[in-house]
C-alpha cells in the first residue's frame, strides 16, 4: 500500500512543480476581455481610470491584464513590481508606445517625454540635465517665480478687500504657466486673450491625450485612420498642434531677432545656441518638440498639485491651521515667503508630500511599453506590451501605508521617504531612467505658491457653500486635475 502511495505521489509532485515552474507562462489576472474590443468597455466610459483601475487591483492583485482593443497592456499597482519595473527591469520597461497623439505632439518622438529610449533620447535628455533644468539654471530661474508669485498675491489682495471669490484652479494656472512662459521663452503673455487662448489649449490637450484612437487600438487594419478622421478626432488633434506649432515658431523667430545682450537666457536661447554650435543635430523641430514638453508638463503638474491641496487643506481646517501657524511663525512680519525659507517648513513640505500621495499629478505615469518579452511577479509579459505605473494606488496600498485615503501630512514628520525616485511607495515623478527631469523646478513652484496662500491668507468658502459641498471629482486626462474650479474667499491675514 505505502509502495502504490509513493507510485502515486511522485507523478503527482512532479506535475505540481511543473504547473509552479509554468506560471510564467500565464499572463496575469484581469476582467475578461469582448473580441475585438478587448476590455475597453471596461473603460471607456470611466472619467477616472486611474481610480478603476485601482479597483481592479483589488480584485485581481497587484498585476493585471488587460487588452485595449489589439494592445496588450498591464497595470501595477504595488511599490514592490513598481521598483521591479522601473528600477530592476528599468531598461526592458523604459520605452514608450507609438501612439497618434504621442507622435503628432511630440513632432514624432523628438522630445524627452515621449520618445523611444533610444541613443537620441538620452543625448535629448541630457541637454534637459545639463542645459534646461539643471540646479543652476532652476536657481537662476527664482526671481522669476518669486516675482510672479508675489504677482498674483497682490491680485489676490485686491480680491480680498473687495470681498470677490478667487478661482485658484484658474489663477494657479495662469500663475504656473506665466512662470514656464518666462523660462521658457522669455517672455509673458502677450495680452489677455493669448493667455486665456493658450490655457484652454493645455485643457484641451489634457481630453486629447486622454482619448482613444481607433488606429492605435486597431493597429494594422486597412482604413482605420478614417474612422479617427470621421470622428473628428484626428482635425482636433491637429488643429491644437497646429496653434503650438505656429506659437512656438513665433517664439524662435523672435530670439532669432537682434536682441539685448543683457537679457538672461531662456530656454529657447539655449537650444539655438546648442544648435549655431552643432554640437547636436537639432533643427526647429527638435526645439519646438522640447518646448512642448516645458509647457504642458511645468504647467499641468503644479498646477493639479497647488489646486488639490487648497482642496484638501480647505476640508481639514486643522491642517490648513497648523500649516499657517508654521509659515507665520517663521516668516513673521516680512510680508512674503521666500524661496530661502521654504527648506524650513517642514510641515508644509509634508502637506506637499501627502497631496502627490493622494495626488500624484500623473497618476498612471506616463505609459510605457515592453521592448522585449520578460517575466514579471512570474507572469510572462510580451514584447510591446502596454504597461501602466499606478502611482494613486500605490500611494494608497494599506500594504504601504496606514490610514492610506486619509489625509494626514503627519505621517511624514520625521520620516525619510521622499519622491525623488528611490521610495517606490512615493512615485509621483515616476523612478528611473525616465523620471521627470523637471522635478526641481516643479516643486519649487508648488512650495512657494502654496506657501504664500497660506501666509497671507485666511481661507473660506463663499457663503452659499460649506465644507460638505467641497467636491473631488477629478478631470479625464494624463494629469489628474480638479473637474470643478475651486473657488475660495480669501481674507487678508492681519499680522500682530
Amino acid at each position: 500500500m505505502g509502495l502504490l502511495f509513493l507510485f502515486l505521489l511522485v507523478p503527482l509532485l512532479y506535475l505540481l512543480s511543473k504547473i509552479i515552474e509554468g506560471r510564467s507562462n500565464f499572463t496575469p489576472p484581469g476582467p475578461l476581455g469582448l473580441p475585438f474590443i478587448g476590455n475597453l468597455h471596461h473603460i471607456i466610459y470611466h472619467s477616472n481610470i486611474p481610480t478603476f483601475l485601482w479597483q481592479l487591483s483589488k480584485s485581481y492583485g497587484p498585476i493585471v491584464s488587460l487588452n485595449f482593443g489589439f494592445i496588450p497592456v498591464i497595470v501595477v499597482s504595488s511599490a514592490s513590481l513598481a521598483k521591479e519595473v522601473l528600477k530592476t527591469q528599468d531598461i526592458i520597461f523604459c520605452n514608450r508606445p507609438s501612439f497618434v497623439v504621442l507622435k503628432k505632439l511630440s513632432y514624432n518622438g523628438l522630445d524627452v517625454t515621449f520618445s523611444p529610449y533610444n541613443k537620441y533620447w538620452r543625448e535629448m535628455k541630457k541637454i534637459f540635465k545639463l542645459h534646461l533644468l539643471g540646479p543652476k539654471r532652476v536657481e537662476s530661474f527664482r526671481y522669476i517665480r518669486e516675482e510672479e508669485v508675489s504677482s498674483a498675491m497682490k491680485k489676490i489682495h485686491e480680491m480680498a478687500l473687495s470681498s470677490m471669490p478667487v478661482n485658484l484652479s484658474e489663477l494657479v494656472k495662469s500663475v504656473a504657466g506665466t512662470i514656464m512662459m518666462r523660462v521658457g521663452y522669455g517672455k509673458k503673455f502677450r495680452d489677455e486673450h493669448e493667455r486665456k487662448e493658450l490655457l484652454r489649449l493645455l485643457t484641451e490637450l489634457e481630453l486629447i491625450f486622454a482619448d482613444f484612437y481607433v488606429s492605435d487600438i486597431w493597429r494594422g487594419l486597412p482604413f482605420v485612420s478614417l474612422i479617427d478622421r470621421l470622428l473628428g478626432k484626428t482635425g482636433r488633434l491637429d488643429k491644437c498642434f497646429q496653434y503650438f506649432d505656429v506659437f512656438y515658431q513665433k517664439l524662435i523667430d523672435e530670439h532669432l531677432s537682434p536682441k539685448s545682450s543683457e537679457k538672461e537666457e531662456d530656454f529657447i536661447d539655449i537650444l539655438l545656441r546648442l544648435k549655431e554650435e552643432q554640437l547636436l543635430s537639432l533643427t526647429y523641430d527638435h526645439i519646438k518638440a522640447l518646448l512642448m514638453d516645458v509647457l504642458v508638463a511645468g504647467t499641468d503638474t503644479s498646477t493639479a498639485t497647488v489646486v488639490w491641496a487648497m482642496t484638501s487643506l480647505i476640508k481639514n481646517p486643522k491642517v490648513m491651521k497648523k500649516a499657517q501657524e508654521e509659515v507665520r511663525n517663521l516668516v513673521g512680519k516680512k510680508g512674503i515667503v521666500e524661496e530661502d525659507d521654504l527648506s524650513k517648513l517642514t510641515y508644509m513640505k509634508a502637506v506637499v508630500k501627502e497631496i502627490m500621495r493622494l495626488y500624484p499629478p500623473a497618476p498612471l505615469l506616463i505609459p510605457r511599453e515592453t521592448a522585449k518579452h520578460t517575466i514579471l511577479h512570474g507572469y510572462k509579459i510580451k514584447q510591446k506590451t502596454l504597461v501602466f505605473v499606478n502611482a494613486m494606488a500605490i500611494g494608497r496600498d494599506p500594504e504601504s501605508w496606514e490610514r492610506p485615503e486619509e489625509f494626514l501630512p503627519k505621517r511624514f514628520m520625521g520620516s525619510n521617504i521622499d519622491f525623488r525616485g528611490n521610495d517606490f511607495e512615493l512615485i509621483p515623478f515616476g523612478a528611473g531612467r525616465r523620471i521627470c527631469p523637471g522635478i526641481s523646478m516643479g516643486v519649487m513652484i508648488v512650495e512657494l505658491l502654496l506657501a504664500n496662500l497660506v501666509y497671507l491668507f485666511d481661507w473660506g468658502l463663499p457663503n452659499d457653500k460649506n465644507s460638505v459641498d467641497i467636491d473631488f471629482d477629478v478631470m479625464p486626462g494624463v494629469t489628474i486635475h480638479k473637474k470643478n474650479d475651486l473657488c475660495l474667499v480669501a481674507h487678508v491675514f492681519v499680522k500682530d
